[in-house]
């Protein structure tokens, strides 16, 4: 059970994690910003490219 609970919960970090990171993608002008968040953005969608 403990680990489930653990899976349950790790996944609810990287799902928050997504979330933060697609806002900031969102939000931002910054060409520069926008280059890297949408890098980390396919990593996190598509693992290391």
């Amino acid at each position: 059970m403990r680990i489930e609970e653990n899976r349950l919960r790790d996944n609810r970090v990287k799902e928050n994690a997504f979330f933060d990171l697609a806002e900031r993608f969102r939000n931002t002008d910054e060409p520069k910003e926008v280059k890297q968040l949408g890098e980390e953005l396919g990593r996190f969608v598509f693992g290391k490219l």
